[in-house]
Order: C-alpha cells, then structure tokens, then sequence
C-alpha cells in the first residue's frame, strides 16, 4: 500500500500543502496520522481522488515540444487478464492510458496510489516507476 506525505500529495495534484491539509480536514481526502502526528495520505485514496477531480485537459494544438514527453501522475486503475494489463495514469489533467504485458505491470508494481511515468513517443506509451 502506498501512502503519501501532505508535501507529495500537494505535488501531484499540482496544489499548495495547505490546500490538501484542508481537503482532508473537510473529509474529501483520507489521511492517517503516524505516532509522530504527521499525515500520510493513502494512495488508492489519492488516485480515486485525482480520477474524480482531474481538471479538463487543454484543447489547445501542441507546437514545437519534443516528440519525447514524459508525464509523471498517479495510477488510478490497473485491469489485469492472464497476458495483457491496462494501466490508467492521471498526470494533471492528463489521462493516459497503456497497454502492457501483466508480467511487466507486476514487476513494477503497478496499483492504484503508486506514482508512475508515462513516456509517451509517436504511438508509444512506456510506464516507468521513478527510483
């Protein structure tokens, strides 16, 4: 299970600390406390959030960025079968979506709640886990 601090959280979700503090206070995200008293936010927790709440993403044309981007999100949904897994990524307001062998989704670790990186090249989408 992964847990986040309040710090993390805010990062990928793109808000202040304060504001994920306030969340979670008015009930909209859930947190424990360890015995020190620091919040951690439980990650499933965090990607249903982020899922629900994703903000639209820009319609605008893309001109001029390199044809390698990388987008760091949360996974919100993996589907499994006996070969094939289907991760689902919220990076900002951007859900992306990869295809991948289950042994490759197993090896690494792919749940919701667990941060992920999806580079994405022509009509590739490759999911790296940061170290």
């Amino acid at each position: 299970m992964s847990e986040f601090k309040i710090g993390q959280a805010a990062e990928l979700l793109g808000v202040s600390p304060d504001t994920v503090r306030r969340w979670a206070d008015a009930g909209e995200i859930s947190t424990r406390r360890t015995d020190t008293g620091q919040r951690l936010v439980d990650g499933a927790a965090l990607a249903a959030y982020v899922a629900e709440h994703a903000p639209p993403a820009n319609a605008s044309a893309i001109v001029g960025q390199s044809a390698r981007n990388r987008f760091a999100g949360l996974v919100t949904r993996v589907v499994r079968d006996t070969i094939v897994a289907q991760v689902e990524i919220q990076a900002g307001p951007h859900r992306i979506v990869s295809l991948m062998t289950r042994e490759a989704a197993d090896e690494l670790g792919l749940e919701p709640g667990v941060i992920a990186v999806a580079a994405v090249k022509s009509t590739n989408v490759v999911v790296e886990v940061p170290e």
